[in-house]
């Protein structure tokens, strides 16, 4: 039987160039043995996962995602619920690429990410489930969860790790703590919760020292809760959690999980959760790991 791929892809990604190369993506989907086709997403809600379920109740053999991390984040909404899935491909087109950076899949030229299916390397992902939502990289919450998605990309590219310097200390005096409850596989934390980080890969807004120890396919969340508010340890834990050097914090718990269940122990005003930089939802929320939920072509 002929195998069957769907290019599913945001048209203002990329620097609005993705249309561009819809025709030389498809050339190399059928050099890859897949009669393939095309979707282009609409503004409408759920677009591009509305269109990944179809293509995955009808039995497609690859779903391609061609966007930044939003449009693979609803794309994985459309494949992850099913039984059977499809395989999916990555064409990076956002700013920041999270998820394609840690696939190793070049993420400055859209052909040469497709080229990637031809290699033919593919890896079994884990795929985190937030409540009913489902995210593919990270999953944050507290006053200094948008910390990582707060930086515009071209301020990150001049000045690298100092933009995040700068946008932590803009955010210093908003800062604040929340007293919560945190269930996770080793234990129970309860008290303050400045922020708490559940990563799958190892690249958070454009950075790979922020989860250290991550692992694609163990089944295994990497959680970060920072209990601090002080400005000054604050500021202590920003310089080292670009270094890498922030697990060992007194103000720091670091393990792995396959699950966390968060709450909030007053009755303050609802705390939202960030998953994959979008808004999904409120606390309190339950987090499992999918382990190995979708096979993915890889760089």
């Amino acid at each position: 039987m002929v195998k069957k791929a769907r290019l599913i892809y945001n048209p203002v990604s990329g620097h609005e160039q993705m249309p561009q190369k819809v025709a030389d993506i498809l050339n190399i989907l059928e050099q890859a043995g897949y009669e393939a086709s095309a979707f282009r997403t609409t503004p409408a809600p759920k677009s591009a996962q509305n269109e990944a379920a179809r293509c995955t109740a009808e039995g497609f053999d690859l779903v391609v995602a061609a966007g930044g991390d939003g449009t693979v984040n609803k794309v994985v909404n459309g494949i992850a619920p099913a039984e059977r899935r499809p395989k999916m491909a990555v064409i990076p087109g956002g700013t920041t690429n999270d998820f394609a950076r840690a696939l190793k899949i070049p993420r400055d030229d859209l052909v040469a990410a497709a080229k990637v299916i031809l290699q033919g390397k593919t890896r079994k992902m884990d795929i985190g489930l937030a409540a009913d939502t489902y995210f593919m990289n990270i999953a944050a919450s507290g006053s200094l969860a948008d910390l990582t998605y707060g930086v515009p990309s071209e301020v990150k590219s001049a000045l690298g790790y100092t933009a995040y310097l700068i946008k932590g200390a803009e955010m210093l005096p908003q800062i604040s703590s929340h007293q919560m409850r945190l269930t996770y596989d080793k234990g129970v934390y309860e008290g303050p919760v400045s922020m708490f980080l559940l990563g799958m890969t190892n690249s958070i807004g454009g950075f790979e020292q922020i989860m250290p120890d991550a692992q694609l396919s163990d089944g295994l969340f990497q959680l970060i809760v920072v209990k601090t508010d002080n400005s000054v340890d604050m500021l202590r834990l920003m310089v080292q959690a670009l270094n890498g050097k922030h697990t060992k914090d007194p103000e720091i718990i670091y393990t792995k999980t396959t699950t966390l269940k968060a709450e909030l122990l007053t009755d303050e005003p609802a705390l939202p959760v960030n998953l994959d930089g979008e808004n999904g939802g409120e606390l309190p929320m339950t987090f499992k790991n999918l382990q190995q939920r979708i096979e993915f072509y890889v760089g």
